[in-house]
């Protein structure tokens, strides 16, 4: 990438300064480590692997690839976006990712990006929930990022999420967060270098991870949205 304005424009997508409230986020994390089910830094790096593999690339980076191909078309997104509605079946991970795709949504507004107001009085009117890897995918296009480029920047942000849930729930430090985003490196190239499954085939298969996003309710006390 030798264009520094696109570089920039990348850096600020890929920044957890960016607020689009997905740190708020554990997304079933916080149960798992609850329960017992994640508990040791070893056993969070395995989640994370598992979480891009099965989780990210199967779903989200599919879902954002198909927008991304949407090439601005909004009613396009808006039918993956609904998608992603419809094949998203914990309450909690529906409303988390439609709280971060429409927090994106704004800033991009803000930042007078094109596509933005339009999907967002889209979103308004309840036409399409407002989804995260949607609106990536949109958004992302319309910022000059190519197809590959957007999804690393996808898989490098949940990454970053997952680590910062793990950092706050006392299960690591910041050195062993750097550590592992380092050694997920090699598996999310593997994952991009993958063809990109169809729209008709976006699914997750990670049911213990949703078991602990729809059981994160019913704790006594909880840190994060999900």
């Amino acid at each position: 990438m030798t264009d520094p304005l696109l570089l920039l424009t990348v850096l600020q997508q890929g920044d957890s300064f960016l607020p689009t409230g997905a740190l708020a986020l554990s997304w079933g994390l916080e149960t798992l480590r609850e329960e017992g089910m994640v508990g040791t830094p070893g056993e969070l790096e395995q989640f994370l692997h598992g979480q891009l593999e099965h989780r990210w690339a199967s779903f989200d980076r599919v879902a954002l690839v198909a927008a991304h191909r949407a090439a601005g078309d909004l009613d396009e997104v808006a039918r993956i976006d609904r998608r992603v509605e419809a094949c998203t079946l914990a309450r909690e991970m529906r409303e988390g990712s439609r709280r971060a795709g429409q927090a994106l949504l704004a800033i991009h507004g803000r930042l007078g990006r094109l596509g933005a107001a339009a999907y967002a009085a889209m979103v308004s009117e309840g036409a399409t929930p407002g989804h995260l890897t949607p609106t990536q995918g949109l958004l992302w296009r319309a910022s000059g990022m190519d197809e590959t480029t957007a999804a690393c920047v996808s898989a490098y942000t949940f990454a970053v999420a997952l680590q910062s849930a793990a950092l706050r729930l006392g299960l690591i430090g910041h050195v062993r967060a750097q550590q592992n985003l380092a050694r997920a490196g090699p598996k999310i190239a593997a994952l991009l270098a993958t063809p990109v499954p169809p729209l008709t085939e976006l699914g997750a298969w990670a049911p213990q991870t949703d078991i602990a996003s729809m059981r994160h309710e019913l704790a006594d006390a909880r840190l994060f949205a999900n």
